[in-house]
């Protein structure tokens, strides 16, 4: 009887030795296996903290390469002692616009080049990437419908592009006075605004397509169409420019930004952002050099605040297209002309992007209107500039 209690123990014994064994095992395994675990949870933080560093090189890296090309393409390098003289030490005096990111002022360089120099807000993400899509963009695009920017200063925190000057200013300001404008608008005859939207319409035309792939300008409006002193026109300020798709039809899909009454709709409600979009712009600038009267203007008589609504049904009726006309042209059209015109101006700003014509058609529409006139206000005439050049971007 006694041996057999002693079997009993030993065996319990033994069995209570290989619980110990069996759990200190999946302890020690676990141990391990955690151990393990951190090692590589560690290990992989510090690939992708070293890839993130590389990425983050690599962008600052590409942006200054970026700014090395377009000096090497003819951009100048400026300090910014030397636009601060140039301005006169940026008074008030030379102030000559204020765009969204920074205020453009009057300059005389060195060698007495007058020019015009943006100064960017130092605050804002938004203001950077414009300074840097300007600089990369405008040293590749060469046309004489596109302003042309001479260069740039990058100290620090100063931000400056120099363009050339265009002595006449924006388009807006001489179909409509702007508060506070340093200035002198003056109206504009219809021969000169014919000229205006046939270089004005090149330019887009130019931008997409003649480059690949195409840039989209995505703030085409009024005030982005500056005229030099004999009333030539040019697209600026391509800040918000993207690249667009390189499909036919194709869209980018972007945040929404722009101007209100500039818009396009499709892009105001899905982001998807098309060379149709930079049409239907055009088209809002066409319908304000017929009427003289800017895109929303709430103060006005109910259902004529926002002027593509209240000029569109009026633009295809022969009898309604007269009571959307400039006072101001004073019937010095013909109605041919105006038909025509409205006929396009319809077209852009269809609801529908498929509907809208390319810049290439309007272009090939309004040449013939425009060789049939020679400007008298003018120095200089249409057929005046030369053609474009076609880089990739």
């Amino acid at each position: 009887m006694e041996a057999e209690n002693d079997e009993y123990k030993r065996k319990e014994h033994l069995v209570l030795v290989t619980i110990l064994v069996f759990a200190s095992l999946a302890i020690a395994s676990l141990l391990v296996a955690f151990s393990y675990y951190c090692y590589i949870r560690n290990k992989v933080s510090r690939r992708l903290e070293k890839a993130r560093k590389t990425v983050a090189n690599e962008e600052k890296a590409s942006s200054f390469a970026n700014i090395q090309v377009a000096t090497q393409k003819g951009l100048q390098v400026f300090t910014f002692k030397q636009l601060h003289s140039a301005t006169g030490g940026f008074g008030k005096s030379n102030i000559i616009g204020h765009g969204a990111f920074g205020s453009v002022y009057r300059g005389v360089l060195q060698n007495g080049r007058k020019v015009a120099i943006k100064l960017m807000d130092s605050a804002g993400k938004q203001g950077e990437e414009e300074f840097k899509v300007e600089v990369e963009l405008l040293s590749r695009l060469h046309s004489p419908y596109l302003l042309l920017l001479i260069g740039y200063c990058s100290e620090s925190n100063h931000k400056l592009l120099v363009y050339e000057f265009m002595a006449n200013g924006g388009l807006q300001e001489h179909l409509y006075p702007i508060s506070g404008s340093n200035n002198v608008s003056s109206s504009l005859d219809w021969d000169t605004r014919l000229c205006i939207a046939l270089e004005a319409a090149k330019g887009l035309e130019y931008l997409h397509e003649h480059v690949s792939p195409p840039v989209i300008h995505r703030d085409f409006k009024s005030s982005n169409i500056l005229l030099d002193r004999n009333f030539h026109a040019k697209v600026s300020d391509f800040g918000l420019a993207k690249l667009g798709s390189e499909k036919v039809g194709g869209h980018v899909s972007t945040r929404v930004l722009g101007t209100q009454g500039y818009v396009a709709p499709e892009y105001a409600l899905t982001g998807h952002l098309t060379t149709k979009s930079d049409v239907y712009s055009y088209g809002i600038v066409l319908l304000e050099l017929l009427t003289g009267r800017v895109p929303v203007d709430m103060k006005r008589p109910p259902g004529e605040g926002v002027l593509v609504s209240w000029a569109l049904p009026r633009l295809t009726d022969r009898e309604k297209v007269l009571e959307i006309m400039d006072l101001r042209l004073d019937g010095q059209y013909s109605m041919k002309d105006v038909i025509q015109i409205a006929a396009i101006a319809a077209m852009c700003v269809q609801p529908e992007a498929d509907y809208r014509p390319l810049m290439a058609d309007v272009v090939q529409s309004l040449v013939p209107l425009v060789k049939n006139h020679r400007p008298t206000s003018r120095a200089g005439s249409c057929s005046s500039f030369h053609g474009p050049q076609s880089p990739k971007v």
